[in-house]
């Protein structure tokens, strides 16, 4: 029987099991649409068409026909459509195309990760040999050996790498890359939406840096991007680019059929609204998938989850399946386990992977046809990269969101409509933060000198320039700036956390020691102290020793039946106001706060019932960030201040799990801190912060956002089926009319503010 088949007749079987059907509140089936094509457009050259024709492609997809005359025009442009439609050929064929034209001519492709890039580096290359064309293409990363990397610069046509190459290995070297830059053409970035927050704020200024390393060489390359489904693709790319881009969001390609369920773990006290978890309902409904060998997928939020998804899938189905058929994937893992990994999901050799968003981007995993959501992930353009795993090849697919106790999850299982419709998150990022872009200022001072008056990108530099001469880090000699230090500034600076190193995990089961994973450091503080357990492969390993100032954290393999989970602290005050809204004794404000943070004790949780079975304090330093907020104050009261403080941290967490459906971030992106009394404002008041040093646009988002985000949260626990509060809406469980008056308290928020 063919597995499209199976899965349709297992899937009607489950629609015949009563226990299961009980804990689904919604199902639904998108039917497959039927693609919209276009010819082959005049201006392709023959060789390339032949070369499609061979491959059984004789007509476009609409999108991508649309795509190569855009291109074609000189445009800069930005394709979005569904994953899996074919996006990888809407700027592959424009740019083959001119390179045959022009046999000098260079591209540059931008993958947010080396796994992304190698994978579509093969399927270029094998698109180029069906040519038999001139055409030399190369991945350059850090795994490209040293032999490779002189003809790489000198011979490479379209050369593939990341953003973190980008900016540590390529553009401080410049003058090794004449003909790319003299040439450069075409630049490609992959997975746009991939780009936001600290990530898309730090590459904004690699971007910056790499067009003006163009300019001096006097190219002007064309940008084509590509992205999921975010409600703001043309912002985003004209934010990070600094240049007007035309939006391709015309989908022509066909889409297999889907099967779309939300899975309510059962009630386990109906009063406080706490369910069943969501892991050990995830870990049932994953192994009768993997029991009948359908190839599943399953996403958890965390690297913790990860792990503890993959030991419960292990040791159900070790008998049956092998523990090798089932394994984990998620950063921190070294390269070759990746690599090993994904290659064994092509070949069908894996049945079951459990992975964090990692997998949620375009590598080519082959043919999964279940894809199963351990808790809503995050954000609604995530939630479709991850639905899109299953079912690439226009085969049925099934998609379960398992949905937690938490109040997000809670929030969008009870409104379906919120994802089915178009996304209403927006991907924000800020290039003019001034922490990232001081650094960035710095990496291009050393590239080439910086001109008096000149500017960086549409940031203004005189007082930087002036600030960092000060400094010794420039010297100043007429109307130019110079770098004057020894250090090498891209080296010390990450694009992917606001923290300069990532902490190494040394293993010290065996000698000699052996280094088995990364984290950065604002993690570690949480998941790497003294006495943690790190989880990797499945595998347990007890922190012995973090070393926070050589960043390095000490383990040894150990086998106990708990893992642990860590508190985390802090303290805030006000430092400037940048605006505000009053409206009589309620005001709403934004500017920039002072936060510092310490982990304090962590909590043993015991696999399979996860009770607390003991504590331990954590003894880290504490951090200080400047970052930006939003403050709501509010008319002080006649109640307790045990009520008040009550009500204010309902107020509080049911605002910070609505924020990620607006924001498009991370849950941990945006933190609270109510206070009672607070220092700045001498009223009741609910501070809402980003994370990142300097911010990142997230509050200013809120800040205008904070009328639709008031009601959301408001709805979100009317619409809670707890009496008094509840871990799901109010953050916590709730005494009295605690429920109703954190209604009222929100609802009174909405109308004066």
């Amino acid at each position: 029987m063919e597995a499209r088949q199976s899965l349709v007749t297992y899937l009607e079987e489950l629609k015949a099991d009563r226990s299961f059907m009980e804990r689904v509140t919604y199902m639904k089936t998108m039917e497959a649409t039927v693609g919209r094509y276009a010819p082959f457009p005049k201006e392709m050259p023959e060789r390339l068409r032949q070369a499609l024709e061979r491959r059984g492609i004789t007509s476009l997809y609409r999108h991508q026909e649309l795509a190569f005359r855009t291109v074609q025009s000189g445009a800069s442009t930005v394709i979005v459509t569904p994953t899996a439609s074919g996006k990888t050929y809407c700027f592959n064929l424009p740019i083959l195309s001119h390179l045959l034209a022009h046999p000098n001519a260079r591209a540059l492709y931008l993958y947010p990760t080396k796994a992304l890039a190698q994978d579509q580096n093969s399927e270029l290359l094998e698109l180029i040999d069906e040519m038999e064309a001139p055409i030399r293409c190369f991945t350059y990363d850090g795994d490209t050996s040293p032999t490779i990397r002189t003809k790489v610069r000198k011979a490479g046509n379209i050369v593939i790498t990341n953003p973190d190459m980008l900016h540590s290995g390529i553009l401080p070297h410049h003058t090794k890359w004449i003909e790319l830059f003299e040439n450069l053409s075409h630049i490609v970035i992959d997975e746009l939406h991939t780009y936001r927050g600290v990530f898309g704020s730090h590459v904004a200024n690699v971007i910056r840096r790499l067009r003006r390393i163009c300019r001096y060489y006097g190219s002007d390359p064309i940008f084509i991007m590509t992205s999921a489904t975010i409600a703001n693709p043309q912002e985003l790319a004209e934010r990070l680019t600094e240049k007007k881009v035309q939006l391709i969001d015309d989908n022509g390609a066909p889409t297999g059929r889907k099967h779309f369920i939300v899975y309510q773990p059962p009630i386990v006290n109906a009063q406080l609204g706490i369910r069943r978890s969501a892991t050990l309902e995830t870990k049932q409904l994953a192994s009768r998938f993997i029991k009948k060998k359908f190839q599943t997928i399953v996403f958890a939020r965390s690297r913790v989850r990860v792990e503890v998804l993959l030991t419960y899938l292990r040791s159900l189905i070790r008998h049956e399946l092998g523990p090798k058929s089932i394994e984990g994937y998620r950063g921190g893992y070294l390269p070759t386990e990746r690599r090993d990994i994904e290659r064994r999901l092509r070949k069908g050799e894996i049945t079951g992977i459990v992975s964090t968003n990692a997998l949620e981007l375009g590598v080519d995993i082959g043919q999964l046809q279940v894809c199963i959501m351990n808790g809503y992930p995050g954000t609604i353009a995530s939630l479709w990269q991850q639905a899109g795993r299953a079912g690439r090849r226009q085969d049925d697919a099934l998609i379960i969101l398992v949905a937690s106790s938490g109040m997000l999850d809670q929030y969008v299982a009870e409104r379906p409509e919120l994802f089915l419709n178009q996304s209403p998150e927006a991907a924000r990022l800020d290039p003019d933060n001034l922490i990232i872009a001081v650094d960035h200022i710095k990496c291009a001072a050393f590239e080439l000198p910086f001109r008096q008056g000149e500017t960086f990108g549409t940031l203004e530099t005189e007082d930087i320039l002036e600030y960092l001469v000060e400094e010794r880090v420039l010297h100043q000699r007429g109307e130019r700036y110079y770098w004057m230090n020894d250090a090498f500034p891209a080296h010390g600076i990450s694009l992917r956390s606001s923290d300069q190193e990532n902490v190494i995990i040394v293993d010290q089961t065996e000698v000699p020691n052996r280094v088995i994973g990364e984290m950065d450091t604002f993690s570690a503080m949480t998941l790497l102290h003294d006495e943690a357990i790190y989880l990797h492969g499945a595998d347990q390993y007890q922190v012995e020793a973090l070393d926070f100032e050589e960043k390095k954290a000490f383990v040894r393999a150990v086998d106990v039946d708990y893992y642990t989970d860590a508190n985390f602290s802090v303290e805030l005050s006000v430092l400037d106001e940048d605006e505000c809204y009053t409206n009589g004794d309620f005001s709403v404000a934004r500017g920039d706060v002072s936060v510092r943070g310490m982990a304090t004790m962590f909590k043993k949780i015991k696999f399979g019932t996860h009770e607390n079975i003991g504590s331990g304090p954590i003894h880290l330093p504490e951090r200080e960030i400047h970052t930006t907020g939003v403050w709501f104050s509010l008319p002080e009261t006649s109640t307790s201040s045990t009520e008040l403080e009550q009500v204010l941290e309902g107020v509080a967490n049911s605002l910070r799990r609505v924020a990620p459906l607006y924001l498009m971030c991370d849950a941990s992106d945006v933190f609270v801190v109510p206070q009672v009394k607070a220092t700045h404002t001498q009223k009741p008041t609910i501070y809402l912060y980003d994370r990142y040093p300097g911010g990142v646009g997230l509050a200013a988002s809120i800040y205008k956002q904070r009328t639709i985000m008031l009601r959301a949260a408001q709805d979100s626990i009317e619409t809670c089926p707890c009496l008094d509060g509840c871990p799901a809406c109010i953050g916590m469980i709730g005494i009295s009319d605690e429920k109703e008056r954190t209604i009222r308290m929100l609802a009174e928020m909405e109308t004066e503010l």
